[in-house]
Formats: structure tokens, C-alpha cells, sequence
């Protein structure tokens, strides 16, 4: 991998320019902070419940790893060679055009924003659950929460970056000291105990096909928010050395903690126990914590969504600056303040997710959001082929490796995944191709209106 050269700018931020002061500290805590969150607290439970054996649960989540360190092989080529703020849309914009631009960069946008309002709510909800004085308060809690993040991040990336580090950071360290907590103070028996019986289940039955993609999903998904890094390339020091360090150095440090996490689920409780539980880790925490456990899970859930929140509401603005620089939505949404922030595309961002959170009309929009993330995710994978065949000679910083080959892994099982969600939301995927079908008149009417 060869090194980019380390360039400087001013230290406070022009017109429609963004600070470049970010570094792989950053880069690790945002990949960091935007994966880890409460899908793992519950996921084990729904993979044990699917699998009923051991080492076969493990190796999925493994196997959840690797397929996000492949998307992270693609995504480090185009991030260093395209290091501009805005994420997937900046290789749709390169690869598809204005109009695919157009495409990517708004159901990008929206996705985003819905998943910042989901989690919003979640905060909400799991608030009221530690302090019972909030039952009834959620949609106040969920604004609430919306509304100081967004007076954090208008002071800018520093303020946003720092927090993001320091959330990141707790969050890994709650986990660590639950993990060593389970394998200290839980059943010594339950682990060997475990696989015994795993092993004589496995022997009686074959293990379905379905039943292993399905988990392997639901695994996927509790690694969603790896590509965090990509939307600030434009301002980070050095993207050719930093950008894949944080990408595969993030997705590694995950893994490493999901598998120890697991691991340490089955040393506490049995396996039919947590196949039977909606919260094994609530469980997990009771067994080796006695009442407090359920309190403990609950703050780590919490501290985990907090981390989410600043790092979808640091990352989603970047994406709605981009289009607006490139003439693919007002010109206002470029401003940027001295402290770097996209102040228009912040507020508008914010606006969205606070109306979404205050009327609990997100859960239908947030499954059509899922489908354009996969739509997202697609596009990008196919761009690393088009680029490279039509571009071969602009630098990339680093190659992805084994091209063609892994690369032809990710893309293949992404389709897969897209596929299978048409066919388990079949509604909702209809809803979304027609919304991205009626983009194109809706982009039409934007340039027209923008460049009259």
C-alpha cells in the first residue's frame, strides 16, 4: 500500500470548505462507534435459537467478519481514490453520473436519517426502561437527544470527533469488562457443558440452510456502519495510509469482540437458554451480576446508542454537503462554519429525524431505507469493477486485494442478500423501486429549477 503525502490546511474552515484535521484515531472510532450497538445484545440469542450449535454459531459471526472486511477491501480503494466527503455517493456520482449520483446520495441521505430516528427512540425507550419516570416520555426523550447532538456538531468537527472518540472508547471497555466479568464470575461448567450438547444435537439433525443464511443476516446486520469512515476522507490528513488502517483495524477489533462477547455468553448460560431469550446478554449480566444485570445491559445498551447516534449524525450531513457542492441540490446546503460543520445539511438532517421521532412514523420507512441500503451497497461493489476497466490509470492509493476474485465474493453475496429481502419484504421493496423509479422526474425538475 503505498502512502499518500500528508497535506495541511487552514485551521478554520473557508466557505464551502471542510477542516482537514481528522487522523486513524478517529477513523477507528467512527468505524468503531457506528457498528457496535444493541443488535449485538440481542442477536446471540436469535443465532443460537436458528443453529443449536456451538462452534457453528461462532463461525458465523466470524464468517459476519469476514464478509465485512471484504466490503471493507473494496471500500478502501475507492475511499483513497476518490477522498472526497459524501461516502457511496461520491463513486455513484463517478461511476453512473449526476442522475446515479442524484440516486445513491438521497436514499443514502434518507437511510441515514430514519436509522438516526429509530435510534433516537430506541434511546428513548431503553432511558425509560433505567428510570421509570421516563415511561411515557419517549418521543420527548428521543427529540430531546436529537436536539443536542445537533447543538454539539454545530460546534464543530472538533467537538463531534472528540465525542465520538470518548463514546467509542467507554463503549469498548463497558463490553471488555462484561466479557471478562462472564468468564469470571459465570458458570465454569456451561461452556464445556454447552458444546457437548451441541455436538449431540448437531449429530441427530442437519442444521438448514436457511436457517444458517438467516443468522448470517441478522449477523451482518449487527456489523452495519463499518464504511463509517469513507464520508470524511475529504477531511482526513493522510486517506491513502488512514482510511484503510480504520477500515480493516475497526472491522478487526469488532470481530475480536463480538467472537469474545459470544464466547463468553455461552461460559455464562447454557445454550438452550439463550436460544430461549430475547436479551441473552440481560440474562448473562443477571447470572453473574445477580439484579443489577439487567440495569448494566441496559446502560451499555444506551451507551452504545448514544455512540451510533453521534457518529450516523457526524457522517449523514457530509452526504447532502457533496450533492449540494455538485449542483444536485441547493447551493446552501454547501455552507460549512468555521468549525467545519455543513450547518444547512446538519439542520436539515436533524429537521427530518426530529419529525420522523416525534411521530413514530419511521418503522415502514425504515424497512423500505433497509432496501436501499442493500440498493447502496450494491452500487458501490459494481462501481469498484466499472472504475477500474474505465479508469485504469487514476491512482489508487491502495488496491483492493485479490481483485477480481474477493471482490466478486462481496458483490455476489450482496445481491443475495438483496434478493432475499424482495422475497421476505416484498411490499416494501416495491415501494422503494417506485420511490427510486420516480426519482429520475424528481431529479429532472431539481437540475431544471437549480441551473434555470
Amino acid at each position: 500500500m503505498e502512502s499518500a503525502q500528508v497535506t495541511t490546511e487552514p485551521q478554520t474552515a473557508r466557505k464551502d470548505k471542510l477542516l482537514r484535521i481528522l487522523g486513524v484515531t478517529f477513523g477507528l472510532a467512527i468505524v468503531i462507534g457506528g457498528m457496535i450497538g444493541v443488535g449485538i445484545l440481542r442477536t446471540p440469542g436469535m443465532v443460537a435459537a436458528n443453529l443449536g450449535t456451538t462452534w457453528l454459531i461462532i463461525t458465523v459471526w466470524i464468517f459476519g467478519g469476514l464478509y465485512t472486511l471484504v466490503g471493507a477491501n473494496t471500500y478502501a480503494e475507492l475511499g483513497t481514490m476518490l477522498p472526497e466527503a459524501g461516502g457511496p455517493y461520491v463513486y455513484a456520482k463517478e461511476t453512473y453520473g449526476h442522475f446515479g449520483g442524484f440516486l445513491i446520495g438521497w436514499s443514502d441521505w434518507f437511510l441515514n436519517t430514519c436509522a438516526t430516528a429509530y435510534l433516537a427512540v430506541a434511546v428513548g425507550e431503553y432511558s425509560a426502561a433505567l428510570f421509570p419516570a421516563l415511561v411515557g416520555s419517549v418521543p420527548f426523550v428521543a427529540v430531546a437527544v436529537l436536539i443536542f447532538f445537533a447543538g454539539l456538531h454545530w460546534l464543530g468537527l472538533r467537538a463531534g470527533s472528540g465525542a465520538q472518540k470518548i463514546t467509542s472508547l467507554l463503549k469498548v471497555l463497558a463490553f471488555l469488562v462484561v466479557i471478562v466479568a462472564c468468564f469470571v464470575f459465570g458458570g465454569k461448567q456451561n461452556l464445556s457443558q454447552a458444546g457437548q450438547a451441541a455436538q449431540l444435537s448437531f449429530s441427530n439433525s442437519i442444521i438448514s440452510f436457511v436457517a444458517i443464511i438467516l443468522s448470517l443476516q441478522a449477523v451482518i446486520e449487527t456489523y452495519a456502519g463499518w464504511n463509517s469512515v469513507v464520508y470524511f476522507s475529504e477531511e482526513n490528513t493522510d486517506p491513502a495510509r488512514n482510511i484503510p488502517r480504520s477500515l480493516f483495524g475497526g472491522v478487526l477489533i469488532v470481530m475480536t469482540i463480538y467472537a469474545l462477547f459470544n464466547l463468553a455468553l455461552f461460559y455464562a448460560l447454557p445454550v438452550s437458554q439463550i436460544a430461549a431469550s430475547k436479551l441473552p446478554a440481560a440474562d448473562a449480566a443477571a447470572n453473574v451480576f445477580g439484579s443489577l444485570g439487567g440495569k448494566i445491559i441496559t446502560a451499555l445498551a444506551l451507551a452504545s446508542l448514544l455512540s451510533i447516534i453521534n457518529a450516523i449524525i457526524l457522517q449523514t450531513p457530509r452526504t447532502l454537503f457533496a450533492m449540494s457542492r455538485d449542483g444536485l441540490f441547493s447551493t446552501k446546503g454547501a455552507a460549512v462554519n468555521e468549525g467545519g460543520t455543513p450547518t444547512v445539511a446538519l439542520v436539515l438532517t436533524i429537521l427530518l429525524a426530529v419529525i420522523l421521532a416525534a411521530s413514530g412514523t419511521f418503522e415502514s420507512l425504515l424497512a423500505i431505507a433497509a432496501f436501499m441500503g442493500l440498493t447502496v451497497d450494491v452500487s458501490v461493489y459494481v462501481a469498484l469493477f466499472i472504475l477500474r476497466k474505465r479508469a485504469p490509470d487514476m491512482p489508487r492509493p491502495f488496491k483492493a486485494r485479490g481483485y477480481p476474485f474477493i471482490p466478486l465474493i462481496v458483490l455476489a453475496v450482496s445481491i443475495l442478500l438483496l434478493i432475499g429481502y424482495i422475497i421476505g419484504n416484498t411490499m416494501n421493496s416495491i415501494f422503494a423501486l417506485s420511490a427510486m423509479a420516480l426519482s429520475y422526474p424528481v431529479y429532472l425538475i431539481v437540475k431544471r429549477k437549480l441551473n434555470a
